[in-house]
């Protein structure tokens, strides 16, 4: 009798304390909980809503975003990766979306606006499958599924090797890549900028690949002029000047010094208490800092350094004395400069001049070597000009434009065109842009979802609805009727897919917008090209991401417990 009046009181209790758990009656934890179709919605809404900021700067006809941050920074842009940065989502769902797009603009540099909006529509459709009470494994395996058929679809049937196109192939890919960024009004300049830049690093590595590091290339941005007046400096250039105008303004033959220590008068360092009893000995104590500090830069001098960077600072003193061995110091290099400088000339970055045995010495060996190095005057600053470099290329961009948006906004095109530059010659692969991949496989998989008889059918049909939103999306932006044109795509890639006398519709399985003047046409030969590594690892990844908040399918909210007081 006791004890069912035992059980019913903590039957109370239990249900006092679940409320604060969702009802679930789980342990004590304060926190809500959403499971299931609740929070595959939301996920689903909160990815669909930054794919949304990005949708409409997709494409040649896209428009660019104004972002303000916290502090009034303001950025224009039309880089997805850059504005999802800037975004700071909170959404635990849409941060998947934003390290999508930073890992498509680490792995392949440009395509970022696009894998984010195809992973936002994956999802769209992956959720209308499972409210048709479809299970999301099979959804999942569907979709991989799926990706692996498209992948293998794009290398086999729809790449086309470079070296039938030759240099106007990487001038056209970097013209794509341009194409919906600031730099599309004169993109033949620009794209020729890229491919040429991107040619004069190309390196071999020790296993014998030939590399083509695009970090080489410095960006430097200049107000000043028209952005026609860009150029490119055969050479490693600098933002910096000359610590002393009597310095000269060239050096031939230079061996360059790279330090990351002051050159300044030596002091003791702090904390060093000198109790001088003969105020004579003062002076001699100065004098010797002087003559310590002369004697580090004879070490160097005597190396044969004629060209000394430092990222610290060089005081009047030394000044002196590196004019008057007329070379050529520079003081506040950036840290990252100096490292690619060191890579590039073949020097080492010298932390301290402290030798082996304690005694100060300067190796010859850790200096590096160039050319020449000069100085030359650009808008209202100098450069400093390394040319030459004895151990790898390197070249560097000038660009010049009217404000600080537009240059940091060309920066950005420029380091997605030589990006893409870069993959095609790496792959030697490119497939024809314009929404043709995206059509072409959406026609491949529909049919070849007819083919299994597995679950996974209907979610392969639609990952290849879900490929149609950048064809789709493409027209919209150009103020296109897009359901008309992406009908028409379809139907000339389904010809050239079925067709049995291949010659009659070969052309056709090229066939892409053009969305300047709203017609379709073939994309090879217009030089639409993108790098089929763009193509393939977009979808991919896209694949991934849309799998990874698929597989979601309970949200625990966990509140800071309120901390109770002894003794109350």
């Amino acid at each position: 009798h006791h004890g069912a009046g035992g059980s019913t009181r903590a039957g109370q209790d239990m249900v006092k304390g679940s409320s604060a758990f969702g009802g679930e009656g789980l342990t004590g934890l304060e926190g809500d909980r959403k499971s299931g179709q609740d929070v595959r919605t939301q996920n689903v809404m909160a990815c669909m809503a930054i794919a949304n900021v990005v949708k409409s700067s997709l494409g040649p006809v896209g428009l660019d975003k104004m972002l303000v941050d916290d502090i009034g920074d303001t950025t224009v842009t039309n880089d997805g990766a850059t504005i999802l940065n800037l975004l700071e989502v909170d959404h635990p769902a849409g941060k998947v979306l934003v390290d999508l797009a930073q890992l498509q603009d680490k792995e392949v540099g440009d395509g970022t606006t696009s894998v984010v909006i195809l992973a936002a529509e994956l999802l769209r459709r992956a959720n209308e499958l499972v409210n048709m009470k479809i299970h999301p494994t099979s959804i999942i395996s569907g979709f991989r599924l799926a990706q692996r058929e498209a992948i293998k679809y794009v290398n086999e049937k729809l790449s086309t090797k470079v070296d039938k196109l030759g240099r106007d192939a990487l001038i056209n890919v970097a013209k794509t890549s341009m194409s919906s960024k600031i730099l599309n009004i004169n993109p033949d300049f620009f794209a020729a900028m890229a491919v040429d830049s991107v040619m004069s690093v190309k390196t071999v590595n020790s296993s014998g690949d030939v590399r083509y590091p695009v970090k080489a290339i410095n960006v430097l941005k200049a107000h000043g002029k028209s952005s026609q007046e860009s150029r490119r400096i055969a050479g490693y250039a600098l933002n910096c000047t000359r610590a002393s105008q009597a310095m000269p303004t060239v050096v031939n033959k230079a061996k360059i010094a790279l330090l990351d220590y002051d050159l300044r008068k030596y002091k003791m360092s702090l904390g060093v208490q000198v109790v001088v009893t003969d105020p004579s000995k003062l002076q001699a104590i100065r004098d010797r800092e002087e003559d310590i500090m002369k004697e580090r830069i004879d070490l160097l001098i005597k190396a044969g350094a004629n060209v000394i960077l430092t990222s610290k600072g060089i005081d009047d003193l030394c000044l002196k004395w590196l004019v008057q061995a007329g070379a050529i110091g520079v003081r506040r290099v950036k840290k990252d400069d100096l490292r690619r400088i060191a890579k590039v000339t073949g020097g080492t970055i010298m932390l301290s001049m402290a030798g082996m045995d304690g005694d100060e010495a300067f190796d010859p060996s850790m200096l590096g070597q160039a050319e020449k190095v000069y100085e030359e005057r650009v808008g209202d600053n100098e450069l400093i000009v390394i040319e030459g470099c004895s151990n790898q290329k390197s070249g560097s961009i000038l660009l010049r434009g009217p404000n600080e948006y537009t240059l940091d906004e060309m920066e950005r095109a420029l380091h997605d065109a030589m990006c893409v530059v870069k993959r095609v010659l790496e792959s030697n692969e490119v497939v024809p842009g314009g929404g043709a991949v995206e059509a072409a496989l959406s026609i491949y998989l529909e049919n070849f979802a007819h083919t299994l008889g597995s679950r996974e059918q209907m979610a392969i049909a639609e990952f290849a609805q879900a490929l149609l939103v950048i064809p789709k999306t493409l027209a919209v932006n150009a103020a296109c009727d897009a359901t008309e044109l992406v009908a028409k795509l379809r139907a000339d890639h389904y010809h050239s897919q079925q067709e049995k006398d291949a010659g009659k519709f070969k052309e056709k399985s090229c066939s892409g917008l053009n969305l300047r003047t709203g017609v379709i046409h073939n994309c090879l030969q217009a030089g639409v090209l993108e790098p089929t590594m763009s193509k393939t690892k977009s979808i991919a990844f896209a694949t991934e991401a849309a799998v990874t908040i698929l597989r979601i399918d309970d949200m625990i909210r966990i509140e800071k417990a309120e901390e109770e007081r002894p003794g109350m």
